[in-house]
């Protein structure tokens, strides 16, 4: 029995977004000297070479990351590389700190091993963020910001939104996501429109004179058709990659009673949709454009089943919040074992391995 599984319970007595902030706590308070990140390090940390992944002109030391909404103020990154991710996507940062809904506003479903967040891009915005992260250093591995609209801006006023995260924190990304995919905020407009994405990219694209890495995050909810037009518009615009997929409206299939809680559900349900949507992008480009895979990664066969879809990178939030501190060591020493067993020698000759059957 590892201790997280001793702790665990009296944690999930706690409400949800009580025991994440308690968690972000200790996790600030461990990263704060350099003796307890080595300790975290050294018992957490699972390095082989072929884990390692090179892509978006960086090497990922590890293809198992952290998604955006753990760290949404970029508070414990070094914390996090300790733990033996390979990288981490903070926010969505907005341009302003903004409260998000009410609580509460985040839910375990302990049953169907989810989560139901509506937390509405709340945050503390770019220019603490960009503080922090100036005061803090940036970590060792690779650093995704995730950027996001004002709740309160109309479709112009998005579009400026993007532009200033951008302008503020992609000197500090290895790569930015622009996040249209979110279901829990203010439907003021159709993000995903293919007019508002272009409008984005041609805005994002003006102002990236040095080149940094722009991906697109987008839902599990849309039809095939809807998510192709998608593809075709980032291909359009030659873009970096797609993130797939967010939290679903969805709650087929779930047990717990707080399936009822309206939100983005996370975990477990989502996972074999995600894969599905990471399988069909990635046959529909000939697994030409990278592909960030999340939803329901918890275990090495999770993360796996997304690599051999054509995933070159994986993340995970709710897995982490259900499996704990080791969860990264876990599923970084199962691919390695995945690897051996079918032949690769790295996680990039296994990327879209199914799609070749």
């Amino acid at each position: 029995m590892t201790l997280y599984s001793r702790v665990r319970p009296l944690a999930f007595k706690l409400p949800a977004e009580t025991a994440h902030d308690l968690g972000k706590r200790t996790l600030r308070a461990t990263q704060s000297t350099r003796p307890t990140r080595t300790a975290l390090s050294y018992a957490y940390q699972y390095d082989h070479p072929a884990l390692e992944v090179d892509l978006f002109d960086t090497t990922f030391p590890t293809p198992v990351g952290v998604a955006a909404g753990f760290d949404k103020n970029a508070e414990v990154t070094h914390a996090l590389e300790a733990l033996g991710f390979g990288f981490v996507e903070i926010g969505t940062v907005t341009p302003y700190p903004q409260p998000g809904n009410d609580r509460p506003r985040l839910f375990r479903l302990l049953e169907d091993e989810a989560m139901v967040n509506r937390m509405g891009f709340n945050g503390q915005g770019m220019e603490r963020v960009k503080s922090r992260l100036e005061a803090d250093g940036t970590p060792g591995f690779p650093l995704g910001v995730n950027v996001g609209k004002m709740n309160s801006s109309s479709e112009a006023e998005a579009i400026e939104d993007y532009r200033r995260v951008f302008d503020r924190l992609s000197p500090f990304a290895d790569y930015v996501v622009v996040n249209v995919s979110c279901p829990n905020t203010p439907e003021e407009f159709d993000e995903g429109s293919p007019e508002h994405l272009r409008t984005i990219f041609e805005t994002l694209e003006a102002e990236n004179d040095a080149n940094v890495p722009i991906l697109v995050k987008i839902g599990p909810d849309e039809p095939e058709d809807s998510i192709l037009d998608l593809v075709d518009i980032v291909r359009e615009f030659d873009l970096d990659g797609i993130v797939a997929t967010n939290t679903t409206t969805s709650r087929e299939g779930l047990e717990s009673p707080n399936q009822e809680e309206w939100g983005g559900l996370s975990g477990k349900p989502v996972e074999d949709r995600s894969t599905e949507i990471i399988r069909t992008i990635a046959d529909y480009t000939g697994g030409d454009l990278p592909i960030v895979g999340v939803g329901g990664v918890d275990s090495p066969v999770s993360a796996y089943e997304k690599i051999r879809a054509g995933a070159s990178l994986v993340q995970l939030y709710t897995g982490f919040v259900y499996q704990g501190p080791s969860t990264a060591k876990r599923i970084n020493r199962g691919l390695v074992a995945l690897l051996e067993r079918d032949g690769f020698d790295s996680i990039e000759d296994a990327v879209g391995a199914d799609l070749e059957e």
